[in-house]
Order: C-alpha cells, then structure tokens, then sequence
C-alpha cells in the first residue's frame, strides 16, 4: 500500500515536464494577481496610480483584468496537474470562449454595454458564462481524477519477485480481498491467482 510520504509528498510530481509546472505556477500567480489588481483598481485609489482616473476607464480596466485572471487559474490546474489531452482541450476550449466575452466587453463598455440601440451585455455575458463553467467542469474533472490516483486508502500494492525480477502491480481493495481469500481457501486456487497478477503485471 502507498505510504503517506509517497502520496502526498513530492514523488507524485516524479516525471513531470518542469516547464509545464513552471508554466502553470505562473498563470496561477498571474490570474490571483490579475484578480485583486482588477477588485482594488474599484475600491481603492489603485486606478489613479495607473492612469485610470475616469471612473468607466478603471471599471474597464478591472473587468479585463478579473476575467483574464480566472481562466488563467483554469489553464494552471491543468498545467500543474496530471491531466489527460480532453481536459487540457477542453479547458482551453472554455478560455478561447472566455477571451470571446473579454472582446466583446471590450468593444461594448461603456457605450455599447446597456445603453443605446445596441447592447451587448448579454451576449458578453452568456459568452463568458459559457467559457468559464466549461473550463470550470474540466478542471473539476481532473482534480478529481488526480485525488483518486493518489488517494492511499485507494489501491492496493501488490509485489511479485520471480526469478530476481521484482513488479508491483496496484489492485483495488475489492480485488486484493478476492486474491486473498482465494490463497486461504486452499480450493487450488492459488495458481490461477498468480497467473492473473502476473498477467496484469505484464499489461
């Protein structure tokens, strides 16, 4: 069985690109940063050291910044985590629909945001909306998928030594109670046990 330094230490990142972790430690400290910068440049005096003196000017500009910041966060998840080639497509699917309603919010507010004869709130919305629940569900999807692989309590490590050659091959709890049970009975079972680890060891 997995002992806690194995499943909560730093072997679980063994074997993984060190860009691609790099990369996403950055995008998360981008989108964190991106996010506080775009609540304080509407609450503190933060708009005026950056030039965003008009009060639609700094709420533009901390619109852009929260709705970069988020998808960012997404987009590190699934760079520092394992994750599979669907969940990485389908967060960057969710971000290019993200960038879509900061384009569009971008050519709408102010004038063109609730007033006028066109406005393009909604659309901005629904287009962000979309983009960021997509984004959401794929990082739910693997962060959950990575606590099931190296939940201790969740596989069962099993040894073979033949003829010096030494594999470990991880059952369920269910399986290794079935293995077990079998090798006590003593119903000549034992062998057919073997084979189908051994078999599972080759795989």
């Amino acid at each position: 069985m997995e002992n806690l330094g194995d499943a909560y230490g730093t072997r679980r990142f063994e074997g993984r690109d060190p860009r691609r972790v790099f990369a996403g430690v950055v995008l998360g400290l981008f989108g964190a940063t991106a996010v506080v910068v775009g609540v304080l440049l509407v609450t503190t005096p933060l708009s005026d050291w950056v030039g965003a003196t008009d009060i639609r000017a700094a709420e533009k500009l901390a619109g852009t910044l929260g709705g970069l910041g988020i998808p960012a966060m997404f987009l590190a998840v699934v760079a520092v985590l394992p994750s599979s080639r669907r969940e990485q497509v389908g967060v960057g699917v969710g971000t290019l629909c993200c960038l879509v309603g900061i384009a569009i919010f971008q050519y709408a507010y102010p004038g063109r945001w609730t007033t006028g004869a066109e406005t393009l709130a909604f659309e901005t919305a629904m287009a962000y909306f979309i983009g960021a629940s997509m984004s959401f569900w794929f990082v739910f999807t693997a962060m959950a998928s990575f606590r099931t692989r190296n939940n201790p309590q969740g596989m069962v490590r099993l040894e073979l030594t033949h003829k010096g050659e030494s594999k470990t091959v991880q059952v369920s709890p269910q399986e290794y109670r079935r293995y077990a049970k079998a090798v006590r009975s003593d119903g000549g079972e034992t062998e057919e046990v073997i084979r189908e680890i051994e078999a599972r060891a080759e795989e």
